[in-house]
């Protein structure tokens, strides 16, 4: 079974007319999921204690008072905030971590987190590109502090880099990170170079490819990169930073990623849990700003997991 973890708190993350990361993607991801038979996993806040797993405490802080305070972007990036910004950042975070017990406890075999704000972009210190707190990394990390899991996968098809994720696990050797992504494109970073360092030396693939893209290069590329990493990796628990503004027609990114394709690269994530992880997966929703475009494809990859 299919875990459903669905905060309807997460709308009220008020970011202002005509942003692309708008309430309505929360309704329009859900809705697409009307008919399947998923459980629903209860939603709850995420603890400061389980964010500073992955975050500085002085950041948890300044975001905190910047919210409070008003503020209408947070002072570390390119992020609107809004009154109850922050209660939709932790119930995001939150509805994630329960999911993650949910799984770890095999009540669900593998789970789908829509939530908002996205995570991917916010580092240890900042938060930016429309994220606030790293949802994908406060799972991964919560997982192995939790419930003793030692090597997870992250694998991150948003047509965005997940710098942030990288950052924090970056000098890791028990999460290993995959991305692909457009280059050059928002926010600059992901080059093939960027491998790791210290005990993280190799736990990073960054495939970055150029606007035009589609199945081959970036179906390809879970296919041979990431397969052969995880044979050597065995991971025990696999997350997904699901992004679908890879999909064509999105009005963020130019890849061209179908509703097929997202199937197809949910079929390779779920053959990685099942060899080596027991099945045990997360999929946690991050960018795809057109709301048909979204609703489709996350209707795809919801089938796909079931």
């Amino acid at each position: 079974m299919t875990g459903l973890a669905a905060d309807p708190l997460c709308k009220e993350h008020i970011t202002g007319p005509r942003h692309p990361e708008q309430p309505a993607r929360f309704d329009a991801a859900v809705g697409a999921l009307h008919g399947l038979e998923l459980v629903p996993i209860s939603p709850r806040l995420a603890t400061p204690d389980e964010l500073a797993l992955c975050h500085a405490r002085s950041y948890i802080q300044l975001a905190e008072r910047e919210i409070h305070e008003g503020a209408h972007e947070l002072s570390t990036g390119d992020t609107a905030i809004s009154p109850k910004s922050l209660d939709a950042a932790l119930r995001a975070t939150g509805g994630a971590l329960n999911a993650v017990d949910a799984i770890i406890e095999k009540s669900i075999s593998n789970a789908l987190s829509i939530g908002r704000p996205p995570g991917h972009h916010a580092n240890a210190a900042r938060g930016m590109g429309f994220c606030i707190f790293n949802t994908v990394a406060i799972a991964a990390r919560y997982a192995q502090r939790r419930h003793g899991v030692g090597r997870v996968v992250i694998a991150d098809w948003d047509v965005h880099h997940g710098n942030g994720t990288q950052d924090i696990f970056y000098a890791d050797g028990t999460v290993f990170f995959f991305s692909t992504h457009q280059s050059p494109w928002y926010p600059g970073t992901g080059a093939p170079s960027e491998r790791g360092e210290g005990a993280g030396v190799g736990m990073t693939i960054n495939c970055p490819f150029p606007a035009g893209s589609g199945r081959r290069e970036i179906l390809g590329a879970f296919q041979e990169q990431l397969v052969s990493a995880a044979h050597e990796f065995k991971p025990e628990l696999v997350i997904i930073s699901a992004g679908f503004d890879s999909r064509c027609g999105d009005p963020l990114g130019r890849f061209l990623l179908t509703d097929d394709d997202f199937s197809d690269l949910t079929g390779v994530m779920r053959e990685i849990a099942d060899q080596y992880a027991g099945g045990r997966l997360l999929s946690v929703l991050e960018g795809g700003y057109s709301l048909t475009g979204l609703a489709s494809a996350v209707r795809a990859h919801a089938e796909a997991l079931q």
